[in-house]
């Protein structure tokens, strides 16, 4: 007992500054100390359990002594576990929600609970020292610990693993008790902010009845809040603000935050057609927007608000790769000039998985923004359901949690503490570079749309909601209260917004037709919108030979003075032979030179997707790795001074969340070839929203051109169901008049030339191409030097093997197939056969294809060839397009709902069924009767 006396003699403040630390980070704390405080939880926990522990002290054990605590400092350490309690559970006793009563949670932050009693609570403590109050008893403590944590906002983060960022959290809240101490003229700016919303949704509800808006009502404090973002961040140095949100108050953002003109919302309202023909448009909520908005102090901001689809959270995938290329292109040494901020619902937050997966790539070099401000505007409902229904988690925001992101959730109703919160995740943001999350708790005024009738399904919380005051009405309140405005101050407000609103309505209501303002023009400058047959006309991709020898020169020779892998190194010797010695470049060689090409020309090249540094089939090898320290080597990054950057990064796990993000950066990144490569090419249908929603009509929707290119592994190799086909006849469905290319090319120039085109165009289409696997080691799939430099993309290409006086069937083929037929028809020795390989698939090179088949004068027999299923593939997509489809016999396999077998050697079966079919046109499995193979 003696050993520890200066237990009694050492000042308290010392152990409750160590005992928070501690708490905090118990791995911080030297060990002896680590154990007497974990001595001290056990006692105080073995105490809870009711076993007979001392009222005069705690027992602790330390390197196996008995320590016997003075009750003062056992009283101190209580307190301590009582403000711990207050940190990491006060949230859940916060008066947040506007219109229910708040759940009950237990344990509760009653003292009693913490070994504290109502005797205590006129004590001086030192343990509010570490609150910044100093000695303090323990009622101002419990004052001070309630106005911070169970107020208007409540705040996790004590799972944040970081010290420093746990004690910046600490320092900023217990200023003023972490509430905000505004001036009166910004008071009232946040009162006219409020009233911009509250006026706006009023004005459509009136002027538009029944119309679908999905009004902000019940939520409207986010405009003030989003106002303090954007004003406090122009400060803080933010140039570009790049916002993604679903239908709810989007209408209300475009106007009162992006200075979108009432005048063409109320045009998009009285649905009058649109100025552009080549145009198709979306409903006004879905639309985008780019604006150059002065901040207070006079500095310009350029505000961006993607274009979504009415899949939630979409967007948010898009806003992220949006914010990465402004960032690449304008700010390489500073993401924080740039701020994405993504609005959440809080059904869709808790409901969908792309949000995990978009917060999984927070950090990765390849994905990182510099930390993303997330706002849930809860509405406490999702459509008809309710939040009981609607997640198993605490708080629709635990998400966060995963990257130990800080949650501050809010009451709308309270206009400044929305204001205050919003200022604090944009300063941690800025400070952290870190994720942050704002969940603020309103309610929905109408239904799901101002046509629905939520009585329906929630009439005790809708009885409520009818009689309770929209925010803008309960500040107002509160600053007559204060002294701040009169009666007639707000009355004035709302007169004078609701005058200049039906001055733009009448502006509006004189002219004919509606035109949409471009997305991002500024990026888009010099490019141009083209129609299909624009698309079909031959592009100059040549590129000067002494250029391309200097590329292949960089490319097949490692620095000196690395140790590589021996395959590594015979890997690239081997490129160097391909180039300088055989004249025969395989695929990898050509895709690298079209890289390097394109560098040396000033563009940059972005890749991402699984394992595509190496390749899946290990091709590429765009990165080498120095053997013992694991250096990355980048040869592309040295093609010569001032060429593009070539960035290339293996992603997380995710399609969905990859291909947004990535199509987001092609969208801000014209002069970028930016590219994402499955897997396995059916590993896209992971991504099917982001396909169907962007990348195949984004453009008639939103006049949004996009360069993303797919890069889809594709071909039956015997691999199964789920390694073999890429689903081309999904893309070919999405087709329609000038959306996209589709490509299955089968030479090394085909794809050199073919992502040449894709930059050298002055437009910008998706580009989706069927890449090939066995191909990449083909000993025929290869292309000659000279095929690169002089030679151009083919859209179809004849056979310039064939003797046309002979051929009497033309077969008609595209993909890896034609390898599997060329080897039969050497083997089977056959002359009369012609194969002809539609190397784009859209748009179809039709007038080609005719005359490829008029070639052949003696030919009678016409064969589509293919070796997915009937049901799959390019046929039913050559019956769409292909006038003369009715000539042509079809060999492929039958009908069948997986796309391969799973038997290596049935599927090999099939395959021959397939191959025996084009060549003897009486050996038609599809007429015989079906049969278990």
């Amino acid at each position: 007992m003696d050993k520890y006396s200066f237990l009694n003699a050492a000042h308290t403040s010392f152990f409750s500054e160590l005992y928070e630390k501690y708490l905090v980070s118990p791995d911080s704390v030297e060990p002896s100390w680590r154990a007497f405080f974990q001595g001290f939880d056990f006692g105080m926990e073995s105490a809870g359990d009711g076993l007979d522990i001392s009222d005069e002290l705690v027992t602790s054990m330390v390197n196996g002594n008995q320590v016997e605590m003075p009750e003062s400092l056992q009283k101190e350490f209580q307190v301590i576990r009582l403000i711990d309690g207050y940190r990491s559970r006060g949230h859940l006793f916060t008066k947040t929600n506007p219109v229910r009563e708040r759940r009950q949670y237990i344990p509760s932050l009653e003292i009693e609970n913490f070994g504290l009693s109502q005797s205590d609570l006129e004590t001086v403590f030192n343990a509010g020292d570490i609150i910044g109050i100093g000695q303090s008893t323990l009622q101002q403590i419990i004052n001070h610990l309630t106005s911070i944590y169970c107020d208007a906002i409540g705040v996790e983060y004590m799972y944040i693993r970081k010290p420093e960022r746990v004690k910046w959290i600490q320092d900023w809240i217990n200023v003023n008790d972490n509430h905000p101490n505004f001036s009166p003229d910004r008071k009232k700016h946040i009162l006219k902010k409020l009233n911009q919303a509250v006026s706006f949704e009023g004005f459509l509800h009136t002027k538009y009845v029944g119309q679908k808006r999905f009004s902000l009502e019940g939520n409207e404090s986010l405009i003030p809040g989003l106002d303090a973002i954007v004003e406090r961040a122009a400060e803080m140095g933010v140039e570009q603000f790049v916002m993604g949100m679903a239908h709810r108050g989007r209408l209300n953002v475009l106007t009162n935050i992006f200075g979108k003109s009432a005048k063409d919302i109320f045009s998009e309202f009285d649905g009058k057609d649109y100025e552009q023909e080549i145009f198709d448009g979306d409903v006004k909520y879905h639309l985008g927007w780019t604006s150059d908005r002065m901040s207070d102090n006079g500095n310009k901001i350029k505000m961006n608000i993607a274009p979504n689809p009415s899949h939630l959270e979409t967007v948010g995938a898009v806003v992220e790769g949006i914010a990465r290329a402004k960032q690449d292109a304008h700010y390489q040494e500073d993401f924080s000039k740039v701020l994405p901020i993504v609005l959440h619902g809080d059904a869709a937050i808790a409901g969908q998985g792309l949000v995990y997966e978009v917060i999984q790539m927070a950090t990765l070099d390849g994905y990182k923004t510099g930390g993303t401000i997330h706002i849930v505007v809860n509405n406490q409902i999702g459509f008809t359901t309710n939040y009981l229904d609607a997640r198993s988690s605490t708080y629709c925001t635990d998400v966060a949690k995963v990257t130990l992101s800080p949650v501050l959730h809010v009451n709308s109703d309270d206009a400044e503490a929305v204001v205050h919160a919003s200022l604090f995740a944009l300063e941690y943001r800025m400070r952290f570079e870190r994720d942050v999350f704002i969940d603020l708790l309103g309610y929905r005024k109408y239904g799901h749309n101002e046509g629905d009738e939520p009585r329906f399904t929630q009439p005790k919380l809708y009885k409520a909601i009818a009689k309770h005051k929209n925010p803008r009405d309960i500040y107002a309140e509160r600053l007559i209260a204060e002294g701040i405005i009169d009666d007639s101050y707000v009355a004035e407000l709302e007169s004078q917004y609701k005058e200049a609103l039906e001055e733009k309505l009448d502006a509006s209501r004189k002219e004919d037709k509606t035109e949409i303002t471009p997305f991002m023009a500024d990026e888009w400058k010099g490019f141009a919108n083209v129609r299909e047959w624009e698309m079909m006309e031959k592009v100059d991709t040549t590129f000067d030979k002494d250029k391309l020898t200097s590329v292949a020169n960089v490319i097949t020779k490692l620095p000196e003075g690395k140790k590589f892998l021996r395959k590594v190194e015979k890997l690239v010797n081997d490129r160097r032979k391909m180039f300088f010695e055989t004249d025969t470049l395989d695929w990898a060689m050509g895709e690298l030179l079209a890289y390097g090409s394109l560098l040396q020309e000033g563009y940059g090249v972005r890749m991402s997707g699984q394992d595509v540094e190496r390749g899946t089939f290990s091709h590429r090898h765009a990165v080498m790795k120095v053997e013992e320290s694991e250096e990355e080597v980048l040869l592309l990054n040295h093609v010569s001074e001032n060429q593009g950057k070539f960035q290339i990064y293996n992603s997380l796990l995710s399609e969905y969340a990859v291909v947004g993000f990535d199509y987001g950066y092609a969208m801000a990144s014209p002069n970028t070839l930016t590219i994402w490569e499955a897997q396995f090419g059916d590993f896209s249908n992971g991504a099917q929203i982001m396909i169907d929603q962007y990348i195949s009509s984004a453009e008639d929707k939103w006049k949004l051109q996009n360069g993303l290119v797919m890069l889809l592994p594709h071909g039956y190799e015997g691999q199964g169901a789920e390694h073999s086909s890429a689903r081309m006849e999904r893309y070919l469905q999405l087709c329609a008049r000038d959306n996209m290319y589709i490509a299955d090319v089968t030479t090394p120039a085909q794809m050199f030339h073919i992502l040449r085109r894709q930059m050298k165009v002055n437009f910008r289409k998706p580009l989706i191409i069927f890449t090939p696997k066995s191909l990449l080691r083909h000993p025929k799939a290869v292309s000659k030097v000279a095929d690169l430099t002089k030679g151009s993309f083919q859209e179809v290409l004849d056979d310039t093997e064939a003797d046309v006086k002979k051929v009497k069937t033309v077969v008609l083929c595209t993909g890896k197939f034609y390898y599997d037929l060329l080897a039969e028809r050497e083997n089977l020795e056959r002359d009369d056969v012609a194969l002809v390989r539609v190397e784009q698939l859209f748009p179809l090179p039709e007038n080609q294809m005719i005359a490829a088949m008029k070639r052949y004068k003696h030919a009678d027999d016409f064969v589509w060839a293919q070796e997915e299923p009937r049901n799959m593939g390019p046929w039913s997509h050559m019956l769409m397009h292909f006038s003369d489809a009715q000539k042509l016999r079809v060999a492929s396999r039958r009908f069948y709902a997986a796309p391969a077998a799973g038997s290596a050697v049935r599927s090999k079966a099939r395959h021959q069924q397939v191959i025996d079919f084009v060549f003897d046109k009486s050996k038609d499995n599809m007429t015989r009767k079906q049969t278990k193979k």
